[in-house]
């Protein structure tokens, strides 16, 4: 079982950026492939972005590509979600995922744990 707790969600101004984090105790990252979703009232849980277990493949959602910046340390065990350029649209619960296996995948059907989620609310 792998717990996953993420972190640095908040309140921040349309322009503005925010650092997601997720860790996950006891265990190394270095196993799992990893994403992030996320969900906004009244709507799907969304796919944002994907890292492959070594962290050499990325991919990411058309509306946040060029903005999102996904990344995993598995020395410190933290998995990373840099956001930059923040507008409303992205405001949502954001939650990261594991996956046992080495490819990124889009599909949350393809996750095998989750996290609890963390805020972000963009204002205008």
């Amino acid at each position: 079982q792998v717990h996953l707790v993420e972190s640095g969600g908040g309140l921040v101004q349309a322009g503005g950026s925010l650092r997601l984090s997720c860790t996950a105790s006891g265990r190394t990252f270095s196993n799992y492939a990893m994403g992030w979703f996320r969900q906004a009232p009244g709507k799907e849980r969304e796919f944002v972005a994907t890292i492959s277990r070594s962290g050499g493949s990325t991919d990411y959602a058309d509306s946040v590509k060029g903005r999102f910046t996904i990344s995993k340390d598995n020395a410190k065990i933290a998995l990373y979600l840099q956001m930059n350029s923040l507008k409303p649209e992205d405001t949502a619960v954001y939650y990261c995922a594991a996956r046992s296996g080495s490819y990124a995948y889009r599909s949350r059907q393809s996750y095998d744990y989750w996290g609890q989620g963390t805020q972000v609310t963009v204002s205008a």
